[in-house]
């Protein structure tokens, strides 16, 4: 199962990640930061949090910000609470994204960076993520997108060589997903930073 790789994998990396990827990390959870507009008052669940850099990017901010974060590596959350340990108005939960522990209709905010390459099952993952949404919520995902012909190069690379990934995905095959699994696109687009990395990100509601 990918899930159990992926968690080895990142109890491996935790107490290097931040360094190891720190222009990646800055870069891309603060377009996600700048993007979301998430306003004080919301509650936020980030899904796949890792060591609690978006977290952390928010709270600087608004440091009463209610936020939960899950992720399914027990020594990345370690690192989060860690870093955030100041902070009264954060928690944080080892979870599969398929399996969340909250009740329906919890978060007015759900996000997701740099990690949906890595669900094993992802249209189970956003209707987990839909279950624990509020109905008039949002939900923003930011992620790698196989548009561009380096990620592709990568993609084809590390599903021959990483035990843990599972696969990106072409912005069309992204936002198919997201409408199989209800939701409506609101927002969305596509950008590439540096020489590797195209990314896509896409803010989407629940069909009424």
């Amino acid at each position: 199962m990918t899930e159990i790789k992926v968690r080895q994998q990142y109890d491996k990396l935790a107490t290097i990640y931040d360094q190891r990827w720190n222009s990646y990390i800055v870069n891309t959870l603060s377009f996600l930061k700048d993007w979301a507009q998430i306003s004080p008052s919301m509650t936020v669940l980030d899904v796949a949090c890792g060591t609690g850099e978006f977290e952390w990017l928010l709270l600087t901010e608004n440091p009463t910000q209610h936020i939960t974060g899950v992720d399914i590596s027990e020594k990345m959350l370690l690192v989060a609470q860690q870093k955030l340990k100041e902070y009264p108005y954060i928690s944080f939960h080892t979870a599969s994204a398929s399996a969340l522990p909250f009740e329906n209709n919890s978060f007015d905010i759900v996000v997701s960076g740099n990690s949906f390459h890595y669900f094993d099952d992802p249209n189970a993952a956003l209707i987990e993520i839909k279950r624990v949404l509020k109905p008039d919520g949002t939900v923003i995902i930011l992620d790698w997108c196989k548009d561009y012909l380096l990620c592709r190069v990568c993609d084809f690379i590390l599903k021959l060589v990483d035990p843990a990934y599972k696969q990106c995905y072409t912005q069309s095959e992204f936002h198919s997903l997201l409408k199989s699994a209800q939701f409506d696109i609101k927002r969305a687009t596509k950008f590439q930073f540096g020489v590797v990395w195209g990314m896509m990100i896409a803010t989407v509601t629940p069909q009424s």
